[in-house]
């Protein structure tokens, strides 16, 4: 009987050691794999021969992991370059040292990209290791799934803060504007979820070009008729141009991409620059929304834990490789309700599902009821979480401890 390895990489997700936990408790049910191994600090650690012992944690280690923000395993934005065999062979080195005959590997679509590359190395060269895609992201632009796990958390995170920050918006009487920022580099989905609470004014996506001088006749029709506005804009809101109209943009996350932030203070400084107000407040959620345990969705938790669990399940089939598990909406009476499906990575990876541009209002003024319908399934719920000193206890991450191998 071979291991299997997991490993997280991109950003972390307030679920994604959900999606960890399932793989581990999976085995534990169904012992498929003689040991699960933790990949420290995603494919970039395990290339360095980092990994952890995660086969024998306990069931209150597991549930206290479910509820841990951040990736307990530690992330990278390292890139395995297609025809870059060194670091293929050198994988293939340390799965075969550890005896590991599968890599589940957590991430957004450029980690989907790397499964699609290795198993497509793999089988090109006659090598038997497995590769398995579990997804995650709160930008929610995953194609071909319905939505991704950590984005409804984030969503619910982003929605009480919507509504929380607009009460204190409306509590005084000075005029000022208020623009509060969210995640979503290339999709609207986490700006355009702040809808839901009824609370927005405006709202800036990336789906939709920028048009400075029609956006600021809206800011000021806002203030003459209710003398209040309160914004909200995606990091990734941009100019036909294509230009980002944050400020300080820069391409070095690893995966060149624009590390973006500052979109909300450039839209202030050009409202009251153009006269509109004196002043306005700015809230930027940023790492916020990705790292709010106390704000997971009970939909979300239980959709990321599931889909570890599948991931596990589906692989003890030896042809099962190069796939990764998606979620889809199957409702049932009425009702919500998701179902689970296996396609290959090669759909998932390098693809951008954008905020439908049927369901965005025109002249910034907010999204539709079908999106609406959209998003309020998904933030249902609130997991029981276990509290220790009045706090959502949480683990030591893995990648803060010493090595258990």
């Amino acid at each position: 009987m071979g291991n299997c390895l997991v490993a997280q990489s991109g950003g972390p997700t307030a679920v994604i050691n959900g999606s960890l936990a399932g793989v581990i408790r999976g085995n534990q049910l169904n012992p498929v794999y003689g040991k699960v191994y933790g990949g420290i600090h995603g494919i970039e650690g395990v290339l360095n021969g980092r990994l952890y012992d995660l086969s024998d944690l306990s069931g209150r280690e597991i549930d206290i992991l479910k509820q841990t923000p951040s990736s307990a395993l530690g992330t990278c934005r390292y890139k395995l370059s297609r025809g870059n065999d060194a670091d293929y062979l050198r994988l293939v080195e340390v799965m075969d040292k550890f005896d590991i005959d599968v890599l589940f590997y957590i991430g957004g679509n450029d980690s989907m990209d790397t499964v699609d590359a290795l198993s497509v190395w793999a089988q090109k060269n006659g090598l038997k290791k497995r590769f398995v895609g579990i997804p995650k992201t709160v930008d929610n632009d995953l194609v071909p799934m319905d939505h991704c796990p950590g984005f409804p958390s984030a969503a619910k995170l982003a929605c009480q803060v919507t509504h929380a920050t607009r009460l204190d918006y409306d509590a005084y009487t000075r005029p000022e504007v208020f623009v509060l920022e969210t995640m979503g580099r290339d999709a609207g989905w986490l700006a355009a979820s702040c809808c839901v609470t009824g609370d927005v004014d405006l709202i800036i996506l990336p789906e939709v070009p920028y048009d400075k001088d029609a956006f600021l006749h809206q800011v000021q029709k806002k203030m003459d008729e209710t003398g209040s506005c309160y914004i909200v804009a995606s990091e990734g809101a941009r100019f036909a141009s294509g230009e980002y109209i944050s400020a300080g943009d820069a391409v070095n996350d690893g995966f060149s991409h624009a590390v973006l932030g500052g979109a909300a203070i450039t839209l202030r400084h050009t409202i009251v620059d153009a006269g509109i107000v004196p002043r306005g407040v700015v809230q930027d959620l940023s790492r916020a929304a990705r790292s709010s345990n106390f704000c997971q969705s009970a939909v979300d938790i239980a959709e990321a834990y599931e889909l570890g669990l599948s991931a596990h399940m589906r692989s003890a089939d030896p042809r099962f490789t190069g796939q990764v598990i998606g979620l889809r909406r199957a409702d049932k009476d009425g009702e919500y309700n998701a179902e689970y499906f296996a396609a290959p990575a090669s759909e998932f990876a390098n693809h951008v599902r954008q905020f439908p541009t049927e369901w965005i209002l025109p002249d910034y003024q907010g999204i539709t009821q079908e999106a609406i319908d959209y998003f309020r399934p998904l933030i249902q719920g609130e997991p029981k979480l276990i509290y220790k000193d009045g706090l959502p206890e949480t683990l030591v991450p893995f990648n803060r401890r010493p090595s258990n191998i």
